[in-house]
């Protein structure tokens, strides 16, 4: 997990495209400037920053089951809940499922656990579009590859 980045992914873990889901771990880093802030002498993960790692799960279901020709840019989140603090060092368990697809919009179920305790859920809605350019398709071609992301599932999922 690179925070400053917003790199929230460590490793997706597995694509199921007849289950249309996904799971991907992270692990929060003991130290950020992050956490200088929040809070000073009781470092804890933003709340945000938990909603958005798990819209970036979201994100890379929904270019799997798209075959990596659509972006999936956030839209909203509904149902949001954050169930407990998150602390540096914590292994981050997520899981996105599709919800609905269509229209050039996606919908997710995503949830975050912590040694199989549930964090956060939120249900994330995604608007689809094109590849904005081929060099930003490549930093995202990098970015899979840093993260596993099977590409090569691509070809039979």
């Amino acid at each position: 997990m690179r925070l400053e980045y917003f790199q929230l992914i460590d490793r997706i873990v597995d694509v199921s495209f007849d289950a249309r889901r996904i799971r991907a771990e992270a692990i929060v880093p003991e130290s950020s400037t992050i956490f200088e802030g929040h809070f000073p002498g009781l470092p804890l993960m933003p709340g945000v920053l938990l909603l958005e790692a798990m819209a970036q799960t979201s994100g890379w279901l929904i270019i799997a089951l798209t075959r990596f020709e659509r972006m999936p840019f956030l839209v909203a989140f509904k149902q949001a809940k954050l169930r407990r603090f998150v602390n540096p060092g914590e292994k981050l368990s997520l899981e996105a499922e599709m919800l609905h697809e269509g229209s050039g919009f996606s919908v997710t179920r995503a949830r975050i656990m912590i040694d199989a305790k549930q964090v956060c859920d939120a249900e994330i809605t995604f608007r689809l579009m094109v590849f904005p350019s081929a060099e930003f398709r490549g930093q995202m071609d990098a970015l899979a590859a840093r993260i596993a992301f099977p590409m090569e599932a691509l070809d039979h999922g």
